[in-house]
């Protein structure tokens, strides 16, 4: 039997373990933390629960692929509850719009908010489902291996005019500022800016179009034990808190995994779902390819970091959706300040996540469970001392979330803790402290990313953000198909 390793129990290294463990490769995953999950960690604290995220799960067909494999049901290891609307986006002005799949209700918001958008609204949708079907049905699990691949996507890509910007494209259909921030706000999701990110993550209205918006009962860490109990099932072994510590080579061949522990085992085929610099400057350091790979991707353009306050509040909020987005007073100009400019701007726009008015299991009675997350620089481009900054921008941040939604929010705090750039760097090892890895650019995505199979270590293999097709959770579980389908194929 053929043994692989999968480095790094995120949802990438997840999907991967159990499709290469489904295929019948003896499968051992490693993960560095207490617990699984990389990103989708989670906390307890005085009863409530706290997940660090992803909090939007989309496409749930591509999550119980992962059981039919082996003719078993997610569902008796999980539960996938409705969410709606899928997001409420509020503006300083207090209007409201709530955007979902349900089409005469989102064709209501539209008209009350820009009726004459409507027939462009239309246009946007048909093209939403054109990128759709050639961004991620057709290409979403597919290795970029060569130039060649790329060349024979580019008539596609070029119909579609992934050159232009998310903002870009909606803007030629949609007059409403208002309703351009709504239809292209989704990009920040998967770590890109709007104003850049290629039109191809337009796709993404259509991803939640069909498959809706979801959420797993009793917290997104739920959804990761499902697929830990899953694996294990099927045979696979986990080793938890024991970090990686080098892949050991032999020629272009991966040989034997060392942990920090002194474990050691040697492996057919190696695949990791850490950060990718990391992976190549830490994991392969006694290696020329490591040490160069680690520097060529240092080099490119990463995505930005996120500040996240936790809080569990005293009372329960049913006005308050399961997501909002709290747009702040500039759009396009706070993003560059984020993006480019790599400063702290006094204004900042809000993702809150009340879960509890969808699963109250996640607070104790009478309590809610909330984050509310604004995207920052990241630490290569704002080298701040977030010990120093940190507790005056989480107090800015409630502020906040008081003055447009709770004013007595402070007096209600029952437990509050955040999440800064140094804990993405820290506790995940991420590059800079990036939370979404490499920023998906034009020129940074498909075989411009990071490559899911290393083109000169020939058992090697990348799974998660930093590789195609890019992150949030059906981008990283489409890079454990593609992945998957390689590591298979060489090990025939």
């Amino acid at each position: 039997m053929k043994r692989a390793c999968v480095i790094g129990a995120g949802f990438g290294g997840l999907a991967l373990a159990i499709r290469l463990q489904s295929a019948g490769v003896e499968t051992t995953l490693i993960e560095a933390r207490d617990k699984p999950g990389g990103r989708a960690y989670f906390w307890e604290r005085d009863g409530f629960t706290f997940d660090a995220g992803p909090t939007v799960i989309t496409d749930p067909d591509c999550l119980r692929e992962l059981w039919a494999l082996s003719g078993h049901n997610m569902a008796d290891d999980v539960e996938l509850m409705p969410v709606m609307p899928f997001y409420r986006l509020n503006w300083p002005d207090g209007t409201n719009f709530d955007y979902s799949n349900d089409e005469a209700e989102l064709r209501r918001e539209i008209a009350r908010m820009a009726p004459e958008d409507l027939a462009g609204y239309d246009d946007f949708l048909r093209y939403s489902a054109g990128v759709f079907q050639e961004g991620y049905v057709k290409l979403g699990a597919v290795p970029f291996l060569d130039f060649k691949s790329m060349i024979k996507a580019a008539p596609a890509l070029a119909k579609h005019q992934a050159w232009r910007s998310v903002y870009s494209i909606v803007s030629s259909y949609i007059k409403d500022e208002k309703l351009r921030q709504a239809l292209s706000f989704h990009s920040l999701l998967v770590g890109g800016n709007p104003m850049t990110a290629s039109a191809i993550y337009a796709l993404i209205h259509k991803l939640e179009k069909d498959g809706g918006v979801w959420w797993a009962k009793g917290g997104t860490n739920r959804l990761v034990s499902a697929m830990v109990k899953h694996f294990e099932r099927l045979g696979g072994a986990v080793r938890m808190g024991d970090p990686v510590c080098q892949v050991h080579t032999m020629g272009d061949q991966a040989t034997e995994v060392e942990t920090q522990s002194g474990w050691k085992e040697r492996f057919d085929a190696v695949a990791s779902n850490a950060d990718i610099v990391h992976t190549y400057r830490n994991l392969f350091s006694q290696t020329g390819r490591g040490i160069a790979e680690g520097k060529r991707l240092a080099g490119k353009r990463f995505s930005p970091s996120l500040f996240i306050v936790h809080f569990g509040l005293e009372g329960s909020w049913p006005g308050i959706p399961h997501h909002m987005i709290l747009f702040g007073p500039r759009y396009k100009e706070l993003l560059t300040d984020i993006y480019d400019h790599g400063v702290l701007p006094q204004d900042f726009s809000i993702y809150l996540h009340h879960p509890t008015v969808t699963d109250p299991s996640m607070a104790p009675p009478g309590k809610s469970t909330f984050y509310a997350l604004v995207p920052v620089a990241h630490m290569g481009k704002l080298p701040v001392d977030w010990d120093e900054i940190g507790p005056a921008l989480e107090r800015r941040i409630l502020d906040e979330v008081g003055r447009r939604l709770i004013p007595d929010i402070h007096d209600r705090i029952v437990t509050s803790f955040h999440y800064a750039p140094k804990d993405f760097a820290q506790d995940l090892s991420a590059y800079n402290g990036s939370a979404f890895s490499l920023e998906p650019l034009l020129t940074q995505s498909a075989w411009f990313r990071a490559h899911n199979r290393d083109d000169k270590i020939g058992n090697f293999y990348l799974v998660g953000a930093g590789t195609h097709p890019g992150a949030g959770i059906p981008g990283v579980v489409g890079s454990a198909k593609a992945t998957a389908g390689l590591m298979l194929e060489d090990m025939e």
